[in-house]
């Protein structure tokens, strides 16, 4: 069995990224409601909006979904096996390679997006202050973010287990997870098992988020020059976070 112990701002393996969207479908991840919920935070917030960077865009399923209502549709992301992903499913867009704690594309956009719980990968509040200011050093005056967090610190449960399972025409997948409260960090296992015509294979990866505070959360955006409003519930219970690049920046 392979082990993956994936640290914060590392890059998914391989193995990971070929069964990510079958997983997350099966997990009942809507992707496209969730574009469309994020179009709708930054429509309300700039009406005229036509371009967006997906930070951390995974293999691109934001991405299509952003494209129903964005003229101008770019991604950011780290794993190579994703953005090679991302590419081959948003044909004729842009899929930057990069970090998304130093990135520098020499562009600004209308909206910067970041979902799935990434900014939880930075390891401490220096780093979320790092990944912010990038994030808004390539929003235009008035730009939108959008940014699903991690469980606060204040609501993380401890000792938390998940499983689910995607059956496809040719393909099983299971998906086991256990999850502990290390200090302010979340420790997570995650063992997935394939079975396919080739046989049964089984595959482990570790990741490490940390557990912020709302307020942290907010403090962090009010340094970073975003005027951020907390939107509870969707898209998987740990809500959104929606704001606008302040002019005085």
């Amino acid at each position: 069995m392979t082990v993956t112990e994936r640290k914060p701002g590392s890059e998914y393996s391989d193995d990971y990224a070929g069964v990510y969207d079958a997983v997350q479908y099966a997990r009942g991840r809507g992707r496209a409601s969730e574009a469309d919920l994020i179009a709708e935070a930054v429509r309300e917030r700039r009406p005229g909006a036509s371009s967006v960077l997906d930070v951390a865009c995974g293999t691109g399923t934001h991405m299509l979904g952003l494209r129903e209502h964005f003229d101008d549709v770019e991604g950011l992301e780290l794993s190579e096996p994703m953005r090679r992903r991302a590419l081959d499913k948003v044909l004729g867009s842009v899929v930057h390679r990069g970090d998304m704690r130093d990135f520098r594309l020499g562009r600004t956009y209308d909206a910067v997006t970041c979902m799935c719980f990434v900014i939880g990968y930075t390891r401490s509040a220096d780093e979320l202050d790092q990944v912010l200011s990038n994030m808004v050093a390539h929003l235009a005056p008035g730009g939108v973010v959008v940014i699903e967090p991690w469980w606060f610190r204040e609501n993380a449960v401890d000792h938390h287990v998940a499983g689910d399972v995607c059956r496809e025409a040719d393909r099983v997948i299971s998906r086991l997870s256990l999850s502990r409260r290390v200090g302010d960090r979340t420790e997570m296992d995650v063992r997935f098992t394939i079975a396919d015509h080739g046989g049964i294979r089984e595959f482990t990866e570790h990741e490490s988020l940390r557990l912020y505070t709302r307020d942290e959360y907010e403090a962090a955006f009010d340094r970073a020059g975003l005027a951020m409003r907390y939107l509870p519930g969707e898209p998987n219970g740990r809500g959104l976070f929606a704001g606008v690049r302040r002019e005085e920046r």
